[in-house]
């Protein structure tokens, strides 16, 4: 297949400045990705930002097209900026702001940073709208926006920085390593270096679980919250969460669903940290616990069984394991409903689900991610009958199958 080439009469063209015309003798002859650096490094007073390629139709005639590598180009850079919001983060820079203003230098001081920090990295927070600034120069006050104060801040109760430590400490790093995984099919995380798997790990030390389960709390809450919200509850009038952790999707059900009763399982490791957190809500008479391992025991029985963001941690082989127990727990007319950044079906739009899926297999080798198609072929091998999807909140949704 052929190079494109650029148009005789092209946007570059159009331009009488004399600085263009040595670009034009050998502009046809690079690659897009050599042109897309060249475009970078001519004279701003051009004001090239598109460059019209010609391309056969499919049915031969000639179309003009605009092609831009901006998109490539962010994407390919864009750990730049992930890093610096997953270290701001971590150095708590959202926290010590709070709801107060500070200079650059009462940041820097504040923070512990060397002075060379003063002031791109706060300046670039502020470019990527992470932070606002009042003013300009050496006095100018940084504050939180409203976003960082409700999100980022630890003191907020709707925090959801301690995903983005867990980002920061292990995924990074752990993502360095997709060619070796997308070669070997084997996980990247501590289990390649000979330690504990994560969740072996966790769950020897029970700190380290209450701060996992803090932060799965922060990013689950606005999916679970958007179940209780959007899903029909008339029919039912019992709910078992498996793997239900700190209890979050069983409170925000139980909060607007007075008629049901809810159980929250998990290992009896989790167990106490559930308790804590339904007491603290004042559910203790509607929401209950329920110890167990999924893959040993029978699971509670209840007219509606939720997942959430559980299948897809396992492979094809233990995710029907999960099924089938959950089919064997409910009564007919019953239903599970799995919870994820479920994949489109054409496998073309939900990005966060096919990254997440890759994440997966960093994480565990042969866990992966699926489809709604997916969730109603399985489902129906089981035996169950009929199917929905609910989009939830951003790239989530939910996936139910009725017995």
């Amino acid at each position: 297949m052929s190079l494109p080439k650029v148009q005789e009469h092209s946007a570059l063209q159009e331009t009488e400045d004399p600085a263009f015309q040595p670009y034009l003798v050998f502009l046809a002859h690079f690659t897009l990705c050599d042109l897309a650096l060249t475009l970078r490094s001519l004279p701003r007073t051009l004001g090239v930002q598109t460059i019209f390629l010609q391309h056969e139709h499919k049915h031969g005639s000639p179309m003009t097209t605009p092609l831009n590598p901006s998109s490539i180009l962010q994407t390919a850079f864009g750990f730049w900026g992930s890093k610096v919001l997953l270290t701001a983060v971590e150095m708590g820079l959202f926290t010590t702001l709070g709801n107060g203003r500070l200079t650059g230098a009462e940041l820097t001081a504040q923070l512990k940073l060397h002075a060379r920090a003063n002031p791109d990295f706060f300046d670039a927070l502020v470019a990527m709208k992470f932070l606002d600034r009042e003013g300009d120069g050496p006095e100018a006050k940084y504050l939180n926006t409203p976003e960082g104060s409700m999100f980022l801040d630890a003191a907020s109760p709707r925090y959801i920085g301690g995903i983005l430590v867990m980002l920061n400490a292990r995924l990074f790093k752990f993502w360095n390593d997709l060619p070796e995984a997308l070669r070997t099919g084997r996980p990247q995380n501590e289990v390649k270096h000979g330690q504990k798997g994560m969740f072996e790990e966790l769950y020897s030390d029970q700190l380290r679980l209450e701060q996992f389960m803090g932060a799965m709390t922060g990013i689950s809450r606005p999916n679970f919250e958007a179940f209780a919200e959007k899903f029909d509850f008339s029919k039912f009038k019992t709910l078992c969460d498996v793997g239900g952790a700190t209890g979050l999707l069983s409170i925000e059900v139980a909060k607007r669903h007075q008629h049901l009763t809810c159980t929250s399982f998990d290992l009896p490791v989790v167990e106490p940290i559930a308790k804590r957190h339904i007491a603290a809500a004042g559910l203790e008479t509607r929401v209950r616990t329920a110890a167990g391992d999924f893959f040993k025991d029978p699971l509670p029985k209840a007219d509606l069984i939720t997942m959430g963001m559980i299948l897809h941690d396992w492979n094809l082989e233990k995710k029907l394991h999960l099924i089938r127990s959950a089919y064997e727990a409910l009564p007919p007319g019953g239903a599970l409903v799995a919870i994820e950044s479920l994949i489109d079906d054409a496998r073309r739009e939900n990005v966060q689900g096919l990254l997440m899926s890759l994440n997966m297999l960093i994480e565990f080798g042969d866990a992966f991610d699926y489809s709604g198609a997916d969730f109603r072929r399985w489902c129906g091998e089981v035996g169950f009958t009929r199917f929905e999807v609910l989009h939830l909140a951003g790239p989530s949704s939910a996936a139910v199958a009725y017995k």
